[in-house]
């Protein structure tokens, strides 16, 4: 009988061999063990074992650097696919991948309707019509992750949501109860980070804060590759940390947070005019024809996201910090306010240079989740 200890021991040698593969794929037998540690007949029993669970495939001779020619293995990201959804307040935007994140189909949903009934059908209804267009595969639909906006405990249970009613749907239970896949729930700027890391903007980064602006601010911090959750599954929400506690009532209860100035709601509520919202082609078509009054917002947009920022990098002191927004996107002088507002008249002078735009735009939150997902599967098949 192989003991718990041997038993623990081949399966941590199995993720890590296929984890070697999936990251420098095509590889041989002989560079995995070279790599690895391992030695060469614990990697081919792994690979054998990876093979007959459909995960890797060969591809044939590689080149040689004496002796024979030696098979190449490649990781199988088609072995099956997962989904990942991000629930924005008035939109909603849900991405099929394959298991290496590249985007099979996709779908963005305006959400007209923000009744929890409704919600639910339009989600499952466009997660009907992703699943239908699954390539067959030897796992399927291994999953469904879902970024949302607001708090996510350990139970993955949606706690509040400062700008929807949606915190009492009870999310996991009707996907996994419809779908019969595994469904994580998570914060949507804890997603969006994850993506970053994983195939966008943060890869080659260890100390990460990922930055969503939308109606209110997120925050997904990742330090030393890790992704902090805190004690409740509550770490970083940085939007409602105070910076004038002598301004208005918050949707949290708190005064002066930091969201109640630098969200796209504020500078949307910073241009009304006779109580009327500006949308955003609007202002995207006035910031283009030099309109002061935009021109000025979007400056004043640019300091409160830096004054905010300059809190995240006295506390967390980042590598790098990635900015998600679609008007940072479209006007680069909202990003050089940024950058005017955190270089201060003193001594200590926060590098501006660690500011990046998001790389994965509007599908980093989806993809995250997709990558949390392709992660959890990972992790199952090799325990």
């Amino acid at each position: 009988m192989i003991s718990a200890d041997q038993a623990l021991v081949k399966k941590m040698n199995k993720k890590l061999v296929l984890r070697e593969i999936i990251h420098t794929s095509p590889v041989s037998r002989a560079k995995l063990s070279e790599v690895t540690g391992l030695n060469k007949t614990t990697v081919s029993s792994q690979v054998a074992d990876l093979l007959d669970d459909n995960l890797i495939f060969e591809i044939g001779q590689g080149l040689s650097s004496g002796g024979r020619r030696p098979v190449m293995l490649v990781f199988n990201k088609n072995a099956g696919f997962t989904i990942g959804i991000d629930l924005g307040v008035d939109y909603l935007t849900i991405v099929l991948t394959d298991l290496e994140g590249t985007i099979v189909s996709e779908s963005h949903q305006k959400i007209d309707s923000t009744l929890p009934c409704d919600l639910q059908k339009l989600m499952i209804t466009l997660l009907e019509k992703q699943i239908s267009v699954i390539p067959d595969s030897r796992y399927g639909l291994i999953g469904i992750c879902l970024g949302v906006p607001g708090l996510v405990n350990n139970d993955q249970e949606l706690t509040f949501t400062p700008n929807s009613n949606w915190s009492e749907i009870p999310f996991k239970q009707i996907l996994e109860q419809t779908f019969q896949v595994p469904v994580f729930v998570e914060n949507e700027a804890n997603t969006g980070a994850y993506g970053e890391k994983e195939y966008g903007a943060a890869k080659h980064f260890k100390n990460i804060v990922y930055v969503s602006i939308n109606a209110g601010i997120g925050t997904g911090v990742i330090q030393n590759n890790e992704l902090l959750k805190g004690k409740n599954g509550l770490f970083g929400e940085m939007g409602h940390t105070v910076i004038d506690f002598n301004g208005p009532r918050c949707t949290c209860g708190n005064r002066g947070c930091w969201e109640l100035y630098a969200s796209e709601k504020a500078l949307h509520q910073s241009l009304m005019s006779n109580n009327q919202t500006v949308m955003w082609q609007d202002i995207l078509h006035r910031a283009k024809q030099n309109d002061p009054q935009v021109l000025q917002a979007l400056d004043t947009f640019g300091f409160y996201l830096g004054i905010g920022l300059k809190n995240i990098i006295n506390t967390f002191d980042p590598e790098v910090i990635i900015l998600r927004n679609r008007i940072i996107e479209a006007f680069p002088q909202v990003l050089n306010s940024i950058r005017h507002t955190l270089v201060p008249n003193h001594t200590y002078a926060p590098d501006v240079n660690i500011l990046l735009v998001s790389a994965l735009k509007h599908n980093a939150t989806a993809l995250g989740a997709a990558a949390i997902m392709i992660k959890h599967f990972i992790d199952g098949v090799t325990a």
